[in-house]
């Protein structure tokens, strides 16, 4: 939008005025908390503002897990986070997860219930034990999360021989996950928030804002500038310019998928050194992410540009352990751009007469309707 351009009174008057929640991003947790505000005040002018096309950050760009933690993720939680921190973040991503399938129903969001596995190779003997050794006390935990007296199971010990896999001595799997498909959750959640009367407007990106007494002021890129009644900032990883002194950074992640590759034996979703890789089937493609550990400084970034170390080792994953032998052609490669920092759990607070709703660590996926849901009562109080 020229930065020169103004309103006319019929765009100021039908758009712009007397705005009674004004959300930043239209990923999960901004649409969440709009259809939620909406249930509770149907009759509220509520806006969304997106500062690209899409939203842009992490909700159109992961991988579409419908995962709460593996087990090695959870017990590196666990050595710097409290068992009662952990658990109580893990079941709050397990309801959300439900939350997720009950606003918007399985088939809109390509829901599949094929479960999530953790792999080791030769060279995870000592994570390997570690994990081994907590899946009993593990489940012991998730039976009251997950009804399930056996979420995470420990596979034979050639499960390489199931899913064609080299070197990988030892799976985990966990029968509470799944996977979804990205863009039909994110399309549903927009046709749902705008069968709701949601007002969502693209390419208006927020510069920066100003919580007053009783209004909130916007000022955009473009040079417009707003007053709303209430503001939700749910940016996550973009959220560090709108809140500088929130405990958050951006973090990007390299994902590519490939072509279909014929009889390929990968069926689910899987989880590799912490979370930090991760690989599932698109059909007969192979989509595989992550390595940002790898150069963890250089992806605390929102810039969506390729990292050529991270992507060959990502190549070099897939070649050597995923499809080894296996010819195929890489169709797309992009990055996601998450919020996180040493803590996980979520950043959801009110002050004033704005709401924070940031810092899903990656997990937005399994956590953001709940998030959102949460971000809504805040905002309705009064």
């Amino acid at each position: 939008m020229p930065l020169n351009y103004q309103w006319s009174h019929w765009e100021f008057d039908s758009f712009f005025k007397d705005i009674d929640y004004c959300i930043v991003g239209s990923g999960i947790v901004g649409l969440s908390t709009a259809i939620h505000i909406k249930f509770k005040q149907p009759e509220a002018k509520v806006v969304v503002l997106e500062r690209g096309v899409l939203p842009i950050g992490a909700s159109t760009r992961n991988a579409g897990f419908a995962c709460f933690g593996s087990v090695s993720e959870l017990l590196d939680d666990l050595s710097h986070t409290s068992e009662d921190e952990v658990w109580a973040l893990v079941e709050q991503r397990y309801q959300g997860l439900l939350a997720l399938r009950d606003l918007l129903g399985d088939a809109a969001i390509g829901y599949l219930p094929e479960g999530g596995y953790e792999i080791f190779n030769q060279q995870d003997a000592e994570v390997q034990k570690a994990c081994l050794d907590a899946v009993p006390v593990f489940n012991q935990q998730l039976q009251s999360i997950t009804g399930r007296p056996d979420t995470f199971t420990v596979l034979g010990d050639a499960p390489q021989e199931a899913f064609g896999f080299s070197g990988v001595q030892k799976m985990i799997l966990n029968q509470a996950e799944g996977s979804i498909d990205t863009g039909k959750m994110m399309y549903s959640l927009l046709r749902k928030a705008q069968s709701l009367d949601v007002l969502i407007l693209n390419r208006c990106e927020v510069q920066q804002f100003e919580d007053r007494e009783d209004r909130v002021e916007l000022s955009l890129t473009n040079g417009w500038e707003l007053s709303v009644r209430h503001l939700v900032v749910a940016t996550n990883g973009f959220a560090r310019q709108l809140l500088p002194d929130q405990d958050l950074a951006p973090a990007r992640n390299q994902v590519l998928i490939t072509q279909p590759v014929p009889n390929h034996t990968v069926k689910g979703c899987f989880h590799y050194d912490r979370g930090y890789f991760y690989f599932r089937n698109v059909g007969d493609r192979i989509l595989l992410g992550g390595g940002r550990h790898l150069d963890k400084t250089g992806e605390t970034t929102t810039e969506f540009a390729a990292h050529t170390r991270i992507r060959q080792a990502l190549v070099d994953l897939l070649e050597e352990v995923i499809i080894p032998g296996q010819t195929y052609e890489i169709d797309r490669w992009w990055t996601g751009i998450l919020g996180v920092s040493h803590h996980k759990k979520p950043i959801l607070k009110r002050q004033g007469s704005t709401t924070i709703a940031v810092r899903m660590g990656g997990m937005g996926v399994a956590i953001g309707t709940l998030v959102g849901k949460m971000a809504a009562d805040l905002a309705v109080e009064h």
